[in-house]
């Protein structure tokens, strides 16, 4: 199996869930619940946004390595580039259909708020940024993020990674201080809409930045080969996997009481403190990581374990990501997420239009949506599963996430 395979089926498996969780049903569904968010305080889009660090890491070191830093930099823009006309395709899109829909502007008011055509200061807002319609903040985040990439990349090349990592940790402390006020509370005001909003954000990019970065500075290491990851990720060595489980089944029985309301009323407002999702607060930090090397280590050194329990638990693992449907999705991960974005404002639209659909209608529409993400990705590999001629050549894209997105601004 190569290398960026696994990569690509942990992107599609986002991808499916995803798209699960952001359909939005009236009286909502049961399927939404099968998900691992459910059981830890993790969550798609922490896996895109750090997959999307890891590969920009190991895509584009390497291209420095060989090409220059100038070359590996451009590369980075061209790419930034492609994604924002992408982010601002998906919006011109989704507002002609709102046009054009019946009833699509009340349906999709809670998304959008007031904004059409004829608002030049909020199509501004969204052209910079500052105003992000709902399930299509993960593209503009990413954009931010990358225009750093090329230095970064650089300083993890020339052993300077410890500044990268301990920047980030500050910054990510700014977040958590709410910092980030002092330029968004008056940028809020100038921006302001008929509708009570200005800036609109699902992420602060000052928290969520620590798990893209992380992920650059490993995915630079590694292709600058500057890291042995057969000696940290080795059968042998259990403290990592030992560490990694202690700190999931300490989230664990949290995020069920939390998942079900069931924790008392005088420690909700103490942990909420720390739980703030849009900060990536301390809760989520610390059970992304554990359950991050706890799977990575399954992945490189499970298989070679000693204990049959453990060899079958990293069998199982591999076999998820392995599966061809996930693999195909993640391969075209930018294409399928601008996709998503389409079918789940439809599918709104539709439930919107309807009487309440019933259990069974909402897991069909569900389904045939799950199998509908990977219309775009069958096109851009036509050539392999139809015989016609592609247009251009078939590269794995970065993973383009999103998150179970607040219906409302978020300033912090």
């Amino acid at each position: 199996m190569k290398r960026f395979d696994i990569i690509d089926g942990m992107r599609g498996y986002f991808l499916v869930f995803m798209v699960l969780n952001h359909l939005i049903f009236a009286g909502g569904y049961f399927l939404v619940k099968i998900n691992h968010n459910q059981l830890a305080f993790v969550e798609d889009a922490q896996g895109f946004v750090f997959l999307s660090g890891l590969l920009i890491g190991m895509v584009y070191a390497k291209k420095m390595l060989k090409n220059g830093y100038a070359a590996g930099r451009t590369a980075i823009y061209n790419r930034a580039f492609e994604l924002y006309r992408y982010a601002m395709g998906i919006v011109l899109v989704v507002l002609v259909a709102q046009m054009l829909l019946p009833g699509a502007y009340t349906i999709w008011f809670n998304w959008l708020g007031y904004t059409n055509f004829d608002d030049p200061l909020r199509l501004a807002a969204i052209a910079t940024f500052f105003y992000q319609p709902t399930f299509m903040d993960i593209l503009p985040q990413y954009i931010v993020y990358m225009l750093f990439a090329p230095m970064l990349v650089k300083l993890v090349i020339d052993d300077k990674w410890h500044y990268v990592i301990a920047g980030s940790v500050m910054v990510w402390m700014a977040a958590q201080l709410g910092l980030q006020q002092i330029a968004t509370t008056p940028i809020n005001d100038m921006i302001m809409g008929a509708d009570d909003q200005g800036i609109r954000a699902s992420f602060n990019l000052f928290g969520w930045q620590i798990v893209f970065y992380s992920g650059l500075v490993l995915g630079a290491l590694t292709s600058a080969g500057k890291i042995k990851w057969s000696n940290i990720l080795s059968p042998e060595n259990t403290f990592i996997p030992k560490a990694a489980l202690v700190l999931v089944m300490f989230f664990l029985p949290l995020r069920l009481i939390t998942a079900h309301e069931l924790m008392p009323p005088h420690m909700v407002g103490k942990f909420a403190s720390m739980e703030i999702r849009a900060d990536f607060g301390p809760v989520y930090l610390l059970n992304f990581a554990a359950v991050a090397l706890l799977i990575t280590w399954l992945l490189v050194a499970g298989p070679k374990h000693e204990a049959p329990w453990v060899r079958k638990i990293a069998a199982g693992i591999t076999w998820v990501f392995s599966i061809r449907y996930l693999q195909l999705l993640g391969r075209h991960s930018l294409y399928v997420y601008v996709w998503h974005v389409a079918i789940v404002y439809f599918v709104y639209y539709f439930d919107g239009r309807s009487p309440e659909l019933n259990e069974l209608t909402k897991t069909a529409i569900a389904l045939v949506s799950v199998a509908l993400l990977s219309i775009p990705a069958l096109w851009r590999e036509r050539e392999k599963f139809f015989g016609v001629p592609a247009t251009a050549t078939v590269k794995s894209q970065s993973p383009q996430p999103k998150q179970n997105a607040p219906q409302q601004m978020v300033i912090r």
